[in-house]
């Protein structure tokens, strides 16, 4: 079972789906209509959205945030801020989009997983759980595994190497585990552990380091 699988059996985290077409107001479950001004695609009523935002109690909503390309990109900093809301919503966009009114009259801030789009908000809002789910309290065994990873600290993850110690691969090509993280000296492995990690920024994620 996952990490976030265990947590849910254990309580420390719970949620509830609520289906937009539940709160529709007539007998198709009409949720979307075209927009106006033209242009191609359906987009969200906020009518119905908001029906369905009603439905969850006050105390239950939380922070409102819309799984959307033009928000915010979902950084580790930013997911970090999210683990100290006591509730999130989540909205999942469908179709052209979302009537604007209802996320103005809300306040509901726009998340972004990455400059592409897909067909619905329901796979980005499983990624921005899990990333968040995973930083609570009691989920991760061990408390300082989060600390070092990609983007905890501004940089990339340095490698990570296990057993066997010489290990040769289908090309009977030999790979061994470099010598400082066998040696013992924990100062020693601390620097070539953030050598790594700044080589490893700076070659593939140098807009890391503009930051």
């Amino acid at each position: 079972m996952s990490l976030s699988g265990r947590a849910l059996e254990n309580g420390t985290w719970s949620y509830d789906a609520i289906n937009i077409r539940d709160h529709a107001h007539d007998k198709h479950q009409t949720v979307d209509d075209t927009p106006y001004g033209g242009g191609a695609g359906m987009v969200l009523r906020a009518d119905i959205l908001e029906n369905a935002l009603l439905s969850i109690p006050e105390s239950k909503r939380g922070k409102l945030i819309y799984m959307s390309p033009r928000g915010r990109v979902l950084d580790q900093c930013y997911v970090q801020k999210l683990t100290q809301e006591d509730n999130i919503t989540i909205l999942c966009g469908r179709y052209e989009g979302v009537d604007q009114r209802f996320l103005d009259a809300h306040k509901v801030e726009e998340v972004s997983i990455g400059d592409y789009v897909l067909s619905g908000g329901e796979p980005a809002a499983i990624i921005t759980m899990d990333a968040c789910i995973r930083l609570l309290d009691g989920v991760m065994g061990n408390a300082d595994t989060a600390g070092d990873e990609s983007f905890s600290n501004g940089l990339l993850e340095y490698p990570h190497y296990t057993k066997p110690a010489a290990w040769t691969d289908c090309d009977k090509k030999n790979h061994d585990v470099p010598d400082v993280l066998r040696g013992g000296n924990h100062a020693e492995i601390k620097e070539w552990r953030d050598a790594q990690s700044l080589a490893l920024t700076q070659d593939r994620r140098p807009d890391l380091l503009k930051k």
